[in-house]
């Protein structure tokens, strides 16, 4: 298989959501887990129609140029605070103009999901509030998911 260049890869991918085009992307690193696995699973992104709001999965670009894939957990007037899923910290504040793409849907072990789905609404509503308890939750999933 032919890796290309993650920057020119989303290069790509950002002109094509600024003409309008929703693309897909598969997940790559570990940071939306448990939701989303890299590797395995894909996201749908597109350019938001209107501002994004908390519990919205974004793809935005750092100051320090690299191109992430997190959730809204908070927003204020300064800007957008953002967390993986597996995380417990949030990042920000994030510029509004940083963020290029929402996610619209994902294909979630090798189901398509989008809001209204279960698994979506959990993690964009229920997870979000236990962001300090985060690792304690997963930890605790892993030791039971290994032992059954």
């Amino acid at each position: 298989m032919k890796r290309i260049d993650t920057g020119e890869y989303v290069s790509v991918l950002k002109t094509l959501v600024e003409e309008g085009r929703e693309v897909n992307i598969r997940i790559a690193g570990n940071s939306m887990a448990p939701f989303l696995i890299h590797e395995r699973d894909y996201a749908w992104i597109k350019k938001p129609e209107q501002d994004p709001v908390k519990g919205d999965i974004v793809f935005y670009q750092r100051k320090d140029g690299r191109y992430i894939l997190h959730r809204i957990c908070r927003v204020k007037q300064e800007g957008y605070y953002l967390a993986g899923d597996a995380q417990n910290m949030l990042e920000g504040p994030i510029g509004r103009e940083q963020i290029f793409a929402v996610v619209t849907k994902v294909r979630r072990k090798e189901k398509w999901i989008g809001p209204g789905d279960f698994w979506w609404e959990f993690f964009r509503k229920p997870w979000i509030r236990l962001l300090p308890i985060r690792r304690g939750v997963i930890g605790v999933y892993g030791f039971f998911r290994r032992r059954g």
